[in-house]
């Protein structure tokens, strides 16, 4: 008999006997609920036998039997009075645990989120994905789906999202295409590094949803609860059901700023600041125009992240502008990495190292953020340096750029689309999911290894418009990525070093190396930062003209 935890309060298991009530109350339940009917197999105990060993043992025990397939919205209304009336913590059962595990999922549907519910039945080996309507539909049954039906849906407005829509629209016009995503204003993130050093105004970055979406794209103004391949349907809030015949999932990286004891309280004051949000990156030059003296501390969480360079871009346009007003002596910048490098592609490292001494910035590696005490101006880090125990060090600061850790959004990691680790599982050629073939992902939910970056998602919108022509005309994929991905390292006001690279760290250049050379800082990087790549991105990114983003066919040899 194996116990499964869902919460402190109640565990299932399969099939219990009689035999195992020591073990059940050494284990230290108090209350059992027995949901499997008496006589469906012929080994299996009657409810007295259970009882009354239960009774012998000081334990509780009621009888709620469920058919197999058949549990109702009274059964799950039933199991959740039992478990708020039996002492706890209580021990539910039936043949396998799958009954007991679906009413309590049922029962919580108004209680806790969708996401928690799943990821506490996935964690103890059990897949809710057939009640997923049902939960969230507050634990009751759907009188009426009401189905929506597009020829291709797609999941999260982002940049990928919606040059995606754009692209596949400048393909086929035709094409009924939705999009689906509950915000109201699309950023343009890349942009945020430069507002926190003082060179893009905030607002510049921002533009209105309904503005982007490509003209003829449906809008479904709604946030993703749950999908159900298995019928080609994407499950939203409030337990409307949109089908398609075919799905990109799209909805970019949560930010996982709770995960950092005390971070939320100080966000925005104290000193403490992130270039990864929209509110947030004015203050960071805010905290740099006003410092004069004392510790900065710049942060990098373990991978993976977006845009892994933007907490060392950070610090470089601070330490420049600290340079700049002649106070740079008197501040002390430290890095403090949780990897073991600086940067994953060693040919742009020389070029970054002469930054990181002319600043005098300490690069600290395998230094993890785990706590904030922002009215104290300290942070704990966890040092996990390679064959050696983790210790934990404290390190006063007078200001603090944080880059948050960061996983797939909730819903994707406990939905059947994501892999082990809970990013969407495709293959990373052609970018379509290894289970779904209906299904295509990019961006950085999906779990190709690459640099999640939107100028990866600027490759990855044609490849996928692309792949999803080709199987709509009844052919194979036909273009292929190769890990593009980008990353303009901003290392002082007017110069950048211009990261491009693919799978495994090779080199991928846009342009010749007498033009610009990608692994010493330039004044051109800067202008094409500055100047061209906003346009690029508002103007041809997101309305299907795939500039510089022609789709590499796939050779066959």
């Amino acid at each position: 008999m194996e116990m499964k935890t869902l919460t402190a309060g109640l565990s299932v298991s399969a099939q219990i006997l009689a035999a195992d009530m020591q073990a059940i109350k050494d284990a230290g339940f108090r209350g059992i609920i027995c949901n499997r009917p008496d006589g469906e197999g012929a080994d299996q105990p009657t409810f007295d036998e259970i009882a009354k060993a239960a009774k012998k043992h000081g334990i509780e025990a009621v009888y709620q039997p469920i058919t197999p397939g058949k549990v109702s919205d009274d059964d799950a209304d039933a199991f959740d009075k039992a478990l708020t009336e039996l002492p706890g913590p209580v021990l539910a059962y039936c043949r396998t645990g799958t009954r007991s595990t679906t009413l309590w999922s049922l029962g919580q549907a108004d209680k806790r989120t969708l996401a928690d519910i799943l990821a506490a039945t996935k964690a103890a080996g059990y897949d809710m994905g057939g009640v997923v309507r049902r939960i969230v539909n507050g634990g009751k049954t759907p009188t009426d789906t009401g189905d929506a039906q597009y020829d291709i849906v797609i999941v999260g407005a982002g940049a990928g999202g919606i040059a995606a829509a754009a692209s596949l629209k400048s393909r086929r016009e035709n094409l009924e295409i939705a999009i689906i995503d509950p915000a109201d204003i699309h950023y343009y993130q890349p942009g945020w590094t430069m507002v926190g050093g003082g060179i893009f105004d905030a607002q510049d970055t921002a533009r209105t949803m309904g503005s982007l979406i490509p003209k003829g794209v449906h809008w479904i103004k709604s946030a993703v609860a749950a999908f159900e391949p298995a019928n080609n349907a994407v499950i939203l809030d409030g337990c409307r059901v949109v089908k398609y015949d075919r799905l990109i999932v799209c909805p970019g990286i949560k930010l996982d700023w709770h995960k950092i004891d005390g971070l939320v309280d100080t966000l925005g004051q104290n000193g403490v600041t992130s270039n990864y949000r929209y509110d947030l990156a004015p203050y960071t030059w805010e905290l740099v125009e006003n410092m004069k003296s004392g510790r900065a501390i710049f942060t990098q969480p373990p991978m993976p992240i977006k845009c892994a360079g933007a907490p060392q871009k950070a610090m470089y346009l601070s330490g420049d502008a600290w340079h700049r007003r002649g106070v740079l002596q008197n501040i002390d910048i430290q890095f403090n990495n949780a990897g073991g490098v600086l940067f994953g592609v060693k040919d742009y490292v020389p070029a970054l190292m002469d930054y990181v001494k002319k600043y005098d910035a300490t690069l600290n590696f395998f230094h993890t953020l785990v706590a904030v005490d922002g009215p104290a101006k300290k942070a704990w880090f966890d040092v996990a340096k390679p064959d050696t125990p983790v210790e934990r060090v404290e390190m006063d600061f007078d200001m603090m750029h944080v880059c948050p850790p960061q996983t797939a959004p909730d819903f994707i990691r406990v939905s059947p689309l994501a892999d082990a680790a809970g990013w969407v599982d495709v293959d990373q050629s052609t970018l379509r999911h290894k289970t779904f073939d209906n299904i295509w992902s990019l961006g950085d939910v999906m779990n190709a290894p690459n640099a999640k970056t939107a100028a990866a998602a600027r490759i990855q919108a044609p490849i996928v418009a692309e792949n999803i022509m080709a199987d709509i005309n009844g052919g194979s994929p036909v273009a292929q990525y190769n890990g593009y991905g980008s990353c303009p390292l901003t290392v002082e006001r007017g110069k950048i070093v211009l990261a491009e690279f693919g799978y495994g760290g090779t080199m991928l250049p846009s342009f010749p190396k007498a033009l610009l050379d990608g692994t010493k800082p330039t004044r051109a990087a800067w202008f094409l930062k500055e100047k061209m790549l906003p346009p690029v991105y508002w103007k041809g990114m997101l309305k299907g003209r795939e500039w510089m983003a022609k789709p590499e066919k796939i050779t066959v040899s």
